[in-house]
């Protein structure tokens, strides 16, 4: 089965706007027509109602379906431009705008629909990156954080988001996600960040990273969420680096009244 994109951006809009703005202007010409039918022959009756099918046809509808492939068109470069405005432009992932205004969208659709909510915030930092800066310079510095967001994204589902929400901090959000998959995923990440390539002058560098993370099963607003990621995070900063730490966010913390 097709399936048909009537948002903006779709085909499928521009031939449906087409079409029935063409009906409308034919039916809107035979309308005016008809008060003149009556003084007509069936044969000009039959030459007038032609007319008002076939002129609308011929002047309507190109200019419709031009004027609606514009609107499309305009739509597509808005969209294009909304992404282009939510990335990071030396990662290409998701700036800190962008990445919590859909975490935001995340938490207020579960609380809308009053389902049970769940998922995972992980604050993925990189460890002693100063160093790496004031080592090989700032160059070196941003292929170091191209990297840790490369080995990030390349291990997540299609549904998991991640941005960069700091100079060299990134958040990743999992939904639907519980303590045990977090850990795994926090541990992957600390994995992929190890292995990977980064050759400074020619030398092999090893990156790490300290995770922090935060597991939720009640409603509750993202600031609450970064709190707790943040506090875990310290931990895995405090317990020596190139750690990870997930917690689940407790039942008994206060919930700010704009949640509930």
């Amino acid at each position: 089965m097709p399936r048909f994109d009537f948002s903006a951006r779709g085909w499928s809009r521009v031939i449906l706007w087409t079409v029935l703005g063409t009906l409308g202007c034919i039916a809107v010409a035979l309308y005016v027509g008809s008060f003149n039918f009556v003084t007509l022959d069936q044969a000009g009756r039959t030459r007038a109602i032609l007319i008002n099918i076939f002129l609308p046809l011929m002047l309507a509808a190109p200019m419709l379906l031009f004027l609606t492939s514009k609107l499309r068109e305009l739509a597509i470069a808005r969209h294009e431009l909304a992404i282009v405005a939510s990335k990071d432009s030396l990662t290409s992932v998701l700036n800190r705008g962008g990445f919590t205004t859909l975490v935001d969208a995340y938490l207020n659709e579960v609380r809308e629909e009053e389902r049970s909510p769940s998922g995972a915030l992980l604050v993925v930092d990189a460890d002693n990156f100063k160093a790496i800066n004031d080592s090989y310079g700032h160059d070196w510095g941003d292929e170091a954080l191209r990297i840790i967001a490369h080995s990030i994204a390349g291990i997540l589902r299609s549904a998991d988001l991640v941005g960069r929400i700091g100079g060299e901090e990134f958040g990743v959000f999992l939904p639907e996600s519980g303590v045990p998959h977090a850990e795994a995923v926090a541990e992957r990440i600390r994995r992929s960040v190890s292995d990977a390539q980064f050759v400074p002058d020619g030398q092999r560098r090893r990156l790490s990273v300290s995770v922090g993370g935060a597991v939720f099963e009640r409603r509750l607003l993202s600031s609450e969420l970064f709190r707790v990621a943040d506090q875990q995070l310290y931990a895995a900063k405090h317990s020596g680096r190139n750690r990870i730490a997930v917690s689940p966010v407790s039942r008994y913390d206060t919930v700010p009244k704009a949640a509930a």
